[in-house]
């Protein structure tokens, strides 16, 4: 099922300008020693007209632990320093730095919490530390994983309106902003199921892990966190796959592999009852995976713009499209998005070389929802079908719930064209 969403652009003239759209995605912090470093980074910036680009040197200067896990979620603390462009004229706005990172291979966003600015005319933006985390990434132990710098992206919120400068390194990424070592040790154990995870005194339970060392392993039961008694063996393949059998005989609510971190599986102890038995069924039926409204969305106003032969840019926000996942199950889901050629049909106008860009957001709007959503990666809407938001399948564990879809967008315009009403047509669809 799809939605769809209508863009007007009303032009007396238009400009050329660089799609500035970025993410963020963000964890919880590790443990190690930090270290500092700081790095001078060429970088060239695009800016919303009408305040000139430029180029220049802006030193990072970069707070990472020392050493971490593979899989493990660090923390970050990253000063930008004084920015290469000069503002050509003061102004007051809410800054919001977002900052792309090179991981090792991986492509990570850090963003910055909105800081309120007085910029100054002539006097380089001198943006605040700010904090975040990144994620070491799976494969790279026994290695030292490199953090470099991809893009900078600031966003300038004025009067309602969102004015976006990207700054690109050259080259990109960039050279080093830190290192993080990683341990060769294998990542946290975990436990990952229990067959069956419920039954009385007696129940034979299967319980299985993740990340052992190979070997002979051991499993418990607990009841409140404390040990009850019962315990079970079993073993861990090479690959780490672990696999114990343990005879639940007193009243439990959790089960592990001892070694395992937190949390432990869930086990539902059924405590026998005197008296005459009334079994109770309900069949619980699957839901739809849906994505609204179906009757599409109201136009999206960018706003116009007059011809000066220069690039410029406009910025909107899309009306958020609403995510209804009620299949009762462990499924996940993709919403992409693709459009049109801006058209003036009437005039047979067109604008080949405009772009329209999305900086996704997902948002959970169902507090009960079992799952979390991811926004796309930020970039331009073609008719390819581009990622915006996703919802990850759960494995063992149940996924679904209700969230919202939608995101900043901005319109690169090329320097001359028709004085014309232009339109795209960006389709959301569901997967």
């Amino acid at each position: 099922m799809s939605t769809r969403r209508h863009v007007r652009k009303a032009l007396a003239g238009a400009g050329a300008l660089s799609l500035a759209l970025t993410g963020a995605v963000v964890g919880l912090a590790g443990s190690a020693q930090a270290a500092t470093k700081t790095t001078a980074v060429f970088e060239n910036c695009d800016a919303p007209a009408p305040q000139p680009d430029g180029s220049g040197n802006q030193n990072f200067t970069v707070t990472l632990p020392d050493g971490a896990k593979a899989g493990d979620v660090v923390p970050i603390t990253i000063d930008p320093g004084a920015s290469p462009l000069i503002p050509s004229f003061s102004v007051t706005t809410v800054n919001t730095s977002k900052i792309t990172l090179k991981v090792g291979t991986t492509t990570q966003v850090v963003t910055s919490p909105p800081e309120t600015v007085s910029v100054v005319a002539g006097q380089p933006l001198d943006p605040k530390a700010f904090s975040g985390t990144i994620r070491i990434p799976d494969g790279t132990e026994g290695t030292t994983v490199q953090v470099a710098l991809d893009l900078a992206v600031t966003d300038a919120e004025l009067s309602g309106s969102v004015f976006t400068t990207t700054c690109t390194p050259a080259p990109r990424p960039s050279a080093s902003l830190g290192s993080v070592a990683v341990e060769a040790l294998p990542k946290d154990p975990v436990t990952t199921k229990l067959t069956p995870n419920s039954g009385p005194a007696g129940t034979a339970v299967v319980v299985g892990g993740a990340n052992f060392p190979a070997g002979a392993v051991t499993c418990s039961a607990l009841l409140a966190g404390a040990a009850t008694g019962d315990t079970g063996t079993g073993t861990a393949d090479a690959s780490g796959a672990a696999t114990c059998n343990i005879t639940v005989t007193k009243k439990a609510d959790t089960i592990r592999i001892d070694g395992s971190i937190t949390p432990y599986k869930a086990f539902v102890f059924l405590e026998e009852q005197a008296g005459v038995k009334n079994p109770v069924d309900v069949e619980v039926l699957p839901g739809p995976l849906g994505l609204g409204p179906k009757d599409g969305q109201p136009a999206v106003s960018f706003g116009s713009v007059t011809i000066n032969g220069k690039a410029q840019s406009v910025v909107g926000v899309f009306n958020a499209a609403t995510v209804q996942d009620f299949r009762g199950g462990s499924l996940g889901w993709d919403v992409t998005a693709t459009r049109t050629p801006f058209l003036n049909q009437t005039t047979g106008h067109s604008m080949a070389k405009a772009q329209i860009g999305i900086q996704p957001s997902c948002t959970v709007t169902n507090p009960d929802s079992p799952s979390t959503c991811t926004a796309g990666t930020p970039g331009a809407i073609s008719d390819v079908p581009m990622k915006v938001a996703s919802q990850a399948a759960g494995g063992d564990e149940l996924t679904g719930g209700e969230f919202a879809v939608g995101g900043a967008g901005m319109i690169q315009l090329p320097p001359f064209m028709f004085a014309d009403t232009y339109q795209t047509v960006v389709t959301f669809s569901i997967a």
